[in-house]
Order: structure tokens, then C-alpha cells, then sequence
């Protein structure tokens, strides 16, 4: 597997030398202070920028040299395209960075595949859960024995922490190595959990500059739906689990329980989110835009927004006949979206952490 084709490293760097001489941008966010201390670019370094970049396009609209300039500079563009060849390149296993092509087509299908073998699963060992009513504590491992849940999910899980782990190792050795000190974590903490950098402009306050030239937070607000979201759902799983493991109390649990609660509201937030995500980049401005990854983007949000979709379509129809098959399409999607966490733009959050704790740890050595 190639790594980075060197055209886009190349337009990379000309761009960043074009902008550390103009300066103009140096205020809009981490990238343009991290550009500055640096007097040439290394490969390591223009994939650490990239990753640091959030897209909120205030640069390419302040630019002076943007097209139709010759100077033809679009940071935004340039930096999404090597962004996205540098989670092929720090894939683990080296062989699976193929799946990053047409990666909306790659998404699809393994979400296909991950409903089928489920479905056909049980269709197959077990054809009565497909046609039986279930109801009452306990109906959900009636269908699909908690053993097999647990364990499908687990494996797949453990298999992507691994594997985000290794491409996580690659691209910190890769974009200077060392160790983050002096505080620099908790700052980069805090910068991922406002996304800081999706404020946009001088003062961080004004938005993205996604729908033309004017300022929204409607895509801060959209993506903390979405992370946020996928956090309750998150801490739903984990209180069911002492639910089942600790007070001995078998799924569905009541509405007014807490993981219902806690998984209803965070489905909630991540339909709203994806939703809303998508909707954006489809009336987005195309100038600033990276258009080639845009169906991995789409399939992504596709995948989320099923995933909570179809957990909340369990929770209401779970007393009904109906609740094996959509127990069994849900199954399906969230094994999918264990497995695609490597090898889809959700690796995005990982790399993005790792930019801006190198970020904030570059600017604590520059001010000690």
C-alpha cells in the first residue's frame, strides 16, 4: 500500500509556505501558530497539520490568494485530501489501508454484510427467534444469547482499539515523536470536548464558514449532538452491564431505568447530529470542500445515524413480534461499526486528538 501520494505532500507544502510568509491567518485556529514555528515542512509535518485542521473554512474566505487567484491557495481543500490519504497511511494492518478507497462504498458493504450474517445467523441456527413473539426481562437473549452478543461485540470492539492503537503509535512517531508534557494533555482535553477550533475566525465565537461567506455554530452544534450522543450511548451500555452483571437484571429493562434513559436520549442526539451533519455538508459551499471523500463522510453518518435509529426502533418495538428481526438489524449495524472504526472517517477523532495534544504541547515549550 502506497503511503501519501506525493502530489498531495506537495501541495501541502506550498500552500503552508505560501501562508507562513503571508500570515495573514495566523489567529483562525491551531493550525496557522503550529505553521509558524516551523521554518520547512517535513511529510510528518504536513500530515500533523492536516489532522489539526477542523475544516471550518474562515481561512479560504480571508485568503487573498484563494482562486482565482494564480497562487490558487485553498487550505481547507488541500489539507481534507491529505487528511484523508493519512488515515490509509497509518492503517493497521498495512494491507487493510485499501479499504480507505471508495470508502462509502466500503462502509455499505460491510454494513450489508454485517445485517446479512446476523439475520442469516439466525435464520439458519435458530429460525424459530425470527417468527416468535418475545417479551419480559430477558426476551432479548431469547433471540440472540447474551454469550454470543457479548462476545461478537467484544472481539470486534477489542480488534479496532488495537488497530486504532497501532495506526495511533504510527502517526505520533511519524509527525515528531516524544512525549507531551507540562499540562498539555488536559488542554487538548478541553479543546476536544468544545471543539475549539470549529469557532472559527479571530475570536473562536463566530462559526464555521460552511453555507458561503457567513458565520454558523450550526456545525459545532451538530457534531456535539453527535459525540455527545454517542457518549450517552456509551455510558448506557456500560450501566446495563452493571444492571446485568452486578444487580442481576436481564435486558429490556423499564423506560424510566437508566440505561433506556441514558440510550433514548443519546440516539436521540446522534440522529439529530448525523442528521444534521449531513444535511450541512450537502448545502455546503463546494469551494473549500474536499469533494472525493465526501462519500465516506456521507456513509459514515449513514452508519451512526443508523446505528441509533434502529436501537431506538428495538426500544419501541420490543414487545412486539417484530422485535427479533430489528434486534437482529441492529445487532448487525453496531458489529459493523465496531469493525469500521479503523477503517472509516470516525478515525478522524483519534488522529485530531493526537494533532492538537502535539499542539498544545509545541505552544507550552514555545512559552517556557
Amino acid at each position: 500500500m502506497p503511503l501519501v501520494d506525493r502530489p498531495s505532500l506537495d501541495k501541502a507544502r506550498y500552500e503552508m509556505e505560501v501562508c507562513n510568509a503571508c500570515r495573514y491567518c495566523e489567529g483562525y485556529c491551531a493550525v496557522f501558530p503550529a505553521m509558524m514555528r516551523r521554518r520547512e515542512f517535513t511529510d510528518g509535518d504536513l500530515n500533523y497539520l492536516a489532522n489539526l485542521c477542523h475544516g471550518c473554512k474562515a481561512c479560504f474566505h480571508a485568503c487573498q490568494y484563494a482562486p482565482p487567484h494564480q497562487f490558487g491557495i485553498n487550505v481547507p481543500q488541500t489539507l481534507a485530501s491529505l487528511r484523508a490519504e493519512t488515515y490509509a497511511q497509518y492503517a493497521w494492518p498495512r494491507p487493510l489501508a485499501v479499504l480507505y478507497r471508495k470508502n462509502g462504498v466500503t462502509v455499505a458493504v460491510v454494513v450489508a454484510l454485517g445485517i446479512a450474517l446476523v439475520l442469516g445467523g439466525l435464520a439458519f441456527l435458530k429460525p424459530e427467534a425470527l417468527t416468535t413473539g418475545q417479551g419480559g426481562e430477558g426476551a432479548f437473549y431469547r433471540v440472540i444469547p447474551w454469550r454470543v452478543m457479548a462476545g461478537a461485540a467484544g472481539l470486534s470492539l477489542l480488534w479496532s482499539m488495537l488497530a486504532l492503537t497501532m495506526g495511533g503509535i504510527r502517526f505520533w512517531r511519524d509527525t515528531g515523536g516524544g512525549l507531551a508534557k507540562g499540562g498539555a494533555a488536559a488542554q487538548a482535553i478541553h479543546s476536544v470536548l468544545t471543539l475549539r477550533y470549529l469557532g472559527g475566525g479571530h475570536d473562536g465565537q463566530d462559526g464555521c464558514n460552511d453555507v458561503g461567506e457567513s458565520f454558523s455554530q450550526e456545525r459545532r452544534a451538530f457534531h456535539h449532538a453527535l459525540f455527545y450522543g454517542f457518549g450517552l450511548c456509551f455510558a448506557s451500555t456500560c450501566v446495563a452491564f452493571v444492571y446485568d452483571h452486578f444487580l442481576f437484571r436481564a435486558a429490556p429493562y423499564p423506560l424510566t431505568s437508566a440505561p433506556v434513559i441514558l440510550g433514548t436520549a443519546g440516539g436521540a442526539a446522534m440522529m439529530i447530529g448525523a442528521g444534521g451533519m449531513a444535511w450541512l455538508k450537502a448545502v455546503s459551499d463546494p469551494r473549500p470542500e474536499a469533494r472525493q471523500v465526501l462519500g465516506g463522510d456521507y456513509a459514515l453518518l449513514a452508519l451512526l445515524f443508523a446505528a441509533a435509529a434502529t436501537g431506538i426502533g428495538l426500544l419501541a418495538l420490543r414487545d412486539t413480534d417484530a422485535m427479533p428481526v430489528v434486534l437482529a438489524v441492529h445487532m448487525g449495524v453496531i458489529l459493523s461499526l465496531f469493525a469500521l472504526l479503523p477503517y472509516s472517517k470516525m478515525v478522524h477523532g483519534l488522529y485530531r486528538g493526537l494533532a492538537l495534544l502535539r499542539s498544545a504541547a509545541e505552544a507550552k515549550q514555545e512559552g517556557s
